[in-house]
């Protein structure tokens, strides 16, 4: 508080010290005169006197006018959003000036904030429109792929399910950058949650001949059933890709951390503090040539949104741990 006194006291001192420094020019003049008049220094001592007790009382009231309209405006810019309708009235033509710049400013800004709104609106709704009708000749085949067991139709089909997950990517990534993401939290089964994204990923699982060990936890979370089935299908997805050989472990212990532990090639050291960044795809990305950098963003972005903490744990040749902790944030279930 002291801090800003101070400052808006220097302030004050910096844009006055042109009057100041007139007043101190014309006394010296008034001295000068009175000293060629040759007048008696006690009258000279005593108006100088006068005026500089004037000046002081009228500097303090005014230096509290500029202080309370210095508040006033910190108001205003602790609630930009009031703006214009918050601004106090100007005093001169200058703070005038200011106030029709800052109003049209904000005229243009909320034109182009409405503007990208309608843009983002008009995407989403190509985008999801987009991703539902590409789901019917991906289903369509699917079916024909099913009809005949070869491996060539087996090699399709696991190609086809790599385009069904970018595109459950996509809508994903779509959905979680709009305003009204649809999360409902509510006390959830673990295991049930486990089970779905297991099953979606059953046939690669047998397909790489990876062993799967995972026993019930017996926990309820309360989390979004929907957008955590996404970021464990995200992590499923990943570990599955980079594990030629070995296993997936998924465990969860009374800390209620949930663990997804693979033996696959691991992440580099030097890597692991950007794997959540957007785009960052890493050495194990530029060997896969496929990697978008989107997977894991994503699943740091939704688990933020769901108020847990997502947390890896890697090491190059050994494999890698993910980490989902649900002791965040305490929420209430709908």
């Amino acid at each position: 508080m002291n801090n800003k006194k101070s400052s808006c006291f220097l302030a004050y001192v910096r844009q006055y010290r042109f009057c100041a420094g007139m007043f101190f020019l014309f006394s010296l003049v008034f001295l000068l005169v009175f000293s060629l008049y040759d007048l008696e220094w006690e009258a000279v001592i005593y108006a100088a006197c006068l005026c500089l007790l004037m000046t002081a009382v009228v500097l303090g009231i005014h230096y509290l006018s500029y202080w309370k309209r210095h508040k006033e405006y910190e108001k205003i810019i602790d609630n930009l959003p009031l703006l214009p309708e918050g601004i106090p009235k100007a005093f001169t033509l200058t703070e005038q000036d200011l106030q029709e710049l800052a109003t049209g400013l904000k005229k243009i800004l909320d034109a182009r904030e409405t503007q990208w709104q309608e843009e983002s609106k008009k995407s989403m709704e190509y985008y999801t429109t987009w991703v539902h009708q590409i789901k019917t000749p991906i289903s369509v085949m699917r079916m024909i792929l099913q009809s005949e067991d070869t491996e060539e139709h087996r090699e399709l089909a696991a190609q086809l399910f790599s385009i069904e997950q970018y595109v459950e990517m996509v809508l994903g990534y779509l959905r979680l950058e709009s305003t009204s993401t649809d999360f409902v939290f509510q006390n959830c089964d673990l295991d049930g949650m486990i089970r779905q994204a297991i099953r979606k990923y059953a046939p690669l699982f047998v397909r790489k001949r990876i062993r799967l060990v995972y026993e019930p936890v017996n926990m309820e979370v309360l989390t979004d059933e929907k957008w955590f089935l996404f970021i464990l299908q995200q992590i499923l997805s990943n570990a599955v890709k980079y594990t030629d050989q070995g296993s997936i472990t998924i465990t969860a212990g009374a800390d209620k951390v949930l663990r997804i532990k693979d033996t696959g090639m691991g992440i580099a050291k030097e890597d692991l503090p950007r794997i959540f960044d957007h785009g960052f795809t890493g050495y194990n990305g530029r060997a896969d040539k496929k990697a978008t950098g989107l997977g894991l963003y994503l699943c740091r972005l939704t688990a933020k949104r769901l108020s847990h903490k997502i947390t890896v744990t890697s090491e190059i040749g050994k494999g890698t741990e993910v980490s989902i902790d649900f002791n965040t944030i305490k929420l209430d279930c709908e």
